[in-house]
Formats: structure tokens, sequence, C-alpha cells
């Protein structure tokens, strides 16, 4: 990422008012904060470092870890009113949907990386989750 994205980017933020945005382009993340005074507005670019390929990480030999890929919104449906992707002891394949993130107003769909069963949900409908946030573990 070069210096005139991330100043558009700095100026996006300006124009919506944010005082965080976190962006991830080929492996690499920035994450921009904006503090506030009553003088002016002042953007600092505060880490940039590569991202993992994949946010699933295996902590445990039976179970799958299913994170965050970004900062956003945990949704569980596709609407207010439909029934959740997944559920506990729900059985998954490979590539099916578990939720969506909602990134600047994008539908961003997580998907399960291997077979398994749905173990735990680690978070709320409606969430705001960080970047490697903990979203569901799988029992192979």
């Amino acid at each position: 990422m070069n210096e005139t994205d991330i100043r558009k980017y700095a100026g996006l933020m300006q124009e919506l008012g944010l005082t965080g945005l976190e962006i991830t382009e080929d492996k690499n993340k920035v994450r921009l904060e904006r503090t506030v005074s009553t003088a002016e507005s002042q953007i600092v670019a505060v880490n940039t470092v590569s991202a993992p390929a994949n946010p699933t990480t295996i902590e445990n030999a039976d179970y799958i870890s299913i994170k965050s890929p970004i900062v956003g919104v945990f949704y569980a449906a596709s609407a207010e009113n439909a029934a959740p992707y997944v559920s506990l002891g729900d059985s998954v394949k490979k590539g099916q949907t578990l939720c969506l993130i909602e990134a600047m107003k994008l539908m961003n769909e997580i998907t399960a990386e291997d077979d398994g069963v749905i173990s735990e949900i680690c978070v709320t409908n409606g969430q705001v989750v960080e970047f490697g946030t903990e979203l569901f573990r799988i029992k192979r």
C-alpha cells in the first residue's frame, strides 16, 4: 500500500467521521486511527503488518478455531428474520457459509475451512468483532 492510498483512506475517515479504519490488501494490513481534538483532527498510521493468509488457526488437534479476518459486525443469518447459517451441533462441510461480517457496508461471507461439527459459537448476532476474534469452534 502506498502513501496515496493511505491519504485516500485518511480522507475517507475524516469525511465519514471515523476514528479507526483497518484495511487488508495483498496480505498487508494497515490500521489508521484518528484522534479528534477541538482544534483539529489528526490521522496517524498506527501499524502495518502482514496479515495471515488464513484466519483459521488450529489450537487443538480436535478443534478448529474460526477467527474473524476483518473488523466488522457479525451476523449469524442473511436477514433479520432468516434462520442462522449454522447452530450448535450442526455438521458443516468445507466451504459452507458460517456467518457474515459487515465491513464498510459490504457483506463478507466467512466459510468453514474443513468438515466438522459446530461445538461453540463464540459471538452474538450484531456484535462488533475485531480482527482475530474467535467466531466458532468446530470439532473435527
